[in-house]
């Protein structure tokens, strides 16, 4: 069974939700799948897991949230080569630039997208929350 961590930022809910359909996915296809905070996750849980979902919303000027999520995923970094991840957030304004850099840092330190990230605009409804579980399942 392969282990999968989900770890997210969640100022509003939003992005927690996002993480909880990511992990419905992982869960629903077969997977043992670990939810975290990013307080609760570091570089050095990286190699516990076969696949890792970062969730983080926009902020600021279309940036990661910078005081927990930003810290933690430095920290992973360097850990993260070909390690099969996902990504997904919500934003309130803009059009998903941050998430464009994101995409674009992960593929610069070799980490294996195993999709676009996924993003919605403020709650997730639906359609948001079903590519939220395709995501999940594309972890495996």
């Amino acid at each position: 069974m392969r282990k999968i961590a989900v770890v997210y930022w969640s100022g509003t809910g939003n992005t927690e939700a996002m993480a909880n359909a990511v992990a419905e996915g992982a869960k629903d296809n077969g997977a043992d799948v670990t939810l975290f905070a990013a307080g609760e996750f570091s570089g050095s849980m990286v190699a516990d897991f076969d696949a890792i979902a970062f969730g983080c919303p926009s902020m600021g000027v279309e940036q990661l949230e910078e005081s927990e999520f930003e810290p933690m995923f430095q920290d992973c970094e360097g850990k993260l080569k070909e390690k099969p991840i996902a990504l997904f957030g919500s934003y309130g304004w803009g059009d998903g630039e941050w998430m464009r850099a994101w995409e674009e840092t992960c593929r610069e330190i070799g980490a294996q997208l195993v999709g676009p990230g996924v993003i919605c605009q403020e709650t997730p409804e639906d359609t948001a929350l079903a590519e939220c579980r395709d995501l999940g399942a594309a972890l495996l």
